[in-house]
């Protein structure tokens, strides 16, 4: 056993950071709808930056076994947060799950070391 108490911390670890980008790419599939019916003008782009940004999540999920994935989590918060031009409520959601993630990355440091 880890000085963590886990039997496989890294493991768990993945689990954690894959169920918080599993959730990501819930809510981003949700807004779909929402930002659709009350975009405005560049409800098109926002739906596409959406839906691309979930699928995005999903395969970062499956991918956290590299170190790579990690940081390519928190691009993915930035942009999220940099569609915000498109509509406000992706901006929200960039600060909420750029919180999140970095919640996950700062137990994954305290976990693995």
């Amino acid at each position: 056993m880890s000085g963590s108490g886990l039997r496989n911390p890294g493991a768990a670890i993945r689990g954690v950071g894959a169920g918080a980008l599993a959730i990501e790419a819930l809510v981003l599939l949700l807004a779909i709808l929402p930002l659709a019916k009350l975009g405005g003008h560049r409800s098109g782009a926002a739906v596409a930056a959406a839906l691309g940004l979930a699928v995005l999540c999903a395969v970062l999920a499956g991918l956290l076994r590299y170190r790579w994935a990690w940081y390519a989590g928190m691009g993915l918060q930035v942009v999220l947060l940099a569609c915000g031009v498109l509509n406000l409520v992706l901006a929200a959601l960039g600060l909420l799950f750029g919180a999140v993630w970095g919640y996950v990355l700062s137990v994954r440091r305290k976990v693995l070391s």
